[in-house]
């Protein structure tokens, strides 16, 4: 078996996300709603069946399963950072490779490559997009949602280091998409999750892995701060807000 070597901030990520796994799709509701959005838009332009899919950063299957469910798949190889998906997604997926999508072997030729709520998580964004299109055979479909800029931005204003490197508008991905590709759909919309308190707006953060480049250790002075500072910038009836920001993208290579 080929031993898969993590940078630091890889190996974060899949610590956070592999701690989160057993709580994450139950928890995940912004993640799964994006899901939806991102077959719904897909399915206009996938009538035809197709031959070879690939999804990155799979997860528990949210976006797995809808894609099987709603678009006629004839074979589908999944990844994740955290090789422990793989049990999720295996009642969907003909295949499954474990390890950082910058490294791993992706199949040529492919009709379709997807990825929900994931490709925040790449650096280099211009670089990833031209190597999809490099894999996928003419007229194949990349479907893809990631995160803008106001992603947890209650968070940021309040100092969290703890954002993805690859937060990207709407304007950004029509500037990062290769000259190759032909975007057919592009959508920027937030959602917005309420919390009662300081606490279960963190134990959401944990349960989902999603603030996993955070090293925060905390203190019940440091929360009661934390919770003072947040519901007076950003608190409405008692209520604390957190703003996920997708970007939905469906593109074709010319």
């Amino acid at each position: 078996m080929r031993t898969i070597v993590l940078d630091p901030d890889q190996r974060r990520i899949r610590q956070s996300f592999r701690r989160g796994l057993a709580s994450y799709h139950d928890n995940a509701e912004a993640q799964a709603e994006i899901a939806r959005d991102l077959v719904n838009v897909l399915k206009p332009h996938a009538s035809a069946p197709i031959a070879r899919a690939f999804e990155f950063g799979c997860g528990t299957g949210h976006l797995t399963h809808l894609l099987r469910q709603q678009i006629d798949i004839d074979w589908m190889l999944a990844n994740d950072l955290v090789p422990e998906c793989a049990e999720a997604v295996a009642p969907y997926v003909d295949a499954f490779a474990a390890g950082p999508i910058e490294t791993l072997s992706v199949p040529t030729g492919l009709s379709l490559i997807c990825s929900a709520s994931t490709v925040q998580w790449i650096p280099d964004q211009t670089q990833l997009l031209q190597r999809f299109s490099d894999h996928l055979a003419p007229g194949g479909l990349l479907a893809l949602s990631g995160f803008g800029t106001a992603q947890f931005h209650e968070l940021q204003a309040l100092g969290s280091a703890a954002a993805a490197p690859g937060y990207c508008d709407a304007e950004d991905w029509a500037a990062k998409a290769p000259k190759d590709v032909e975007i057919l759909h592009l959508k920027q919309e937030p959602i917005v999750m309420w919390f009662d308190g300081a606490l279960p707006l963190l134990r959401h953060l944990r349960k989902t892995g999603v603030n996993g480049q955070s090293n925060t250790q905390w203190s019940r002075s440091k929360l009661s701060e934390f919770e003072r500072r947040y519901a007076e910038q950003f608190g409405q009836d008692s209520l604390l807000p957190l703003t996920y920001d997708p970007v939905w993208m469906i593109a074709r290579k010319r």
